[in-house]
């Protein structure tokens, strides 16, 4: 989202090129950064659009993600393994830094009290809507990558996925159906202001880890 990708600009000094992708270094790393939009689809068309445009030696998925049992708000997961859970195909990073647990990806938001207690014995931290995207386009291009989320909010603090109505595809928000959803559901305001606090602050965390992992893999 755009929320997702102004830390990584500013954490990471980049520019913004002429085909819409921001470029810079950190460290002795040169680095090109884009937008997925939200989905496995357009996460898959940016992953290929990254890949056509340049050579690149690691891919990194930045960003927020929602948390499962344990996993709080503010945590870092760098997972070992990723789950798609439209074919339950697992992917394994090659991580920058230590990695534990699972995330698992999907087009759907995770509210189902069966499915989470399913995704809990799987072992599963937090889930999101675009990794195994990345990661399935990485391994067959045989690009490394890996990921770096921060938890925004626990699936447990939603009712039902109406919030995802309030976002367009590209991540942009949807000023009009937030309106309309505040004005139907005013008790749910303060929780709708927490998450977007919540979100904002595990957005710049999640960039400057990934930013942290870049300076030390310079090092090296």
């Amino acid at each position: 989202m755009p929320s997702e990708l102004a830390p990584v600009v500013k954490a990471m000094g980049l520019t913004r090129g002429d085909d819409g992708m921001f470029v810079g270094r950190v460290g002795t790393v040169e680095v090109v950064a884009l937008r997925t939009g939200m989905g496995l689809a357009l996460a898959t068309a940016a992953t290929t659009r990254m890949l056509d445009h340049t050579e690149v030696e690691h891919v990194v998925v930045v960003g927020i993600a929602g948390g499962l049992g344990s996993t709080r708000v503010g945590e870092l997961v760098c997972p070992e393994v990723v789950i798609d859970r439209a074919t339950d195909t697992e992917y394994v990073p090659a991580p920058l830094a230590a990695a534990a647990g699972k995330i698992s990806s999907s087009d759907d938001f995770v509210v189902d009290a069966d499915l989470v207690a399913a995704l809990l014995r799987e072992g599963v931290r937090a889930v999101d809507m675009e990794t195994s995207a990345v990661a399935a386009i990485c391994a067959a291009r045989g690009c490394a990558w890996s990921a770096v989320r921060v938890i925004s909010d626990l699936v447990t603090d939603h009712p039902d996925a109406a919030v995802l109505g309030l976002a367009n595809p590209d991540g942009s928000p949807n000023t009009r159906a937030a309106l309309q959803f505040m004005a139907r559901n005013p008790q749910r305001i303060p929780q709708l202001m927490r998450l977007g606090r919540d979100a904002a602050r595990a957005a710049k965390a999640a960039a400057a880890e990934a930013t942290r992992q870049l300076y030390a893999l310079a090092r090296t």
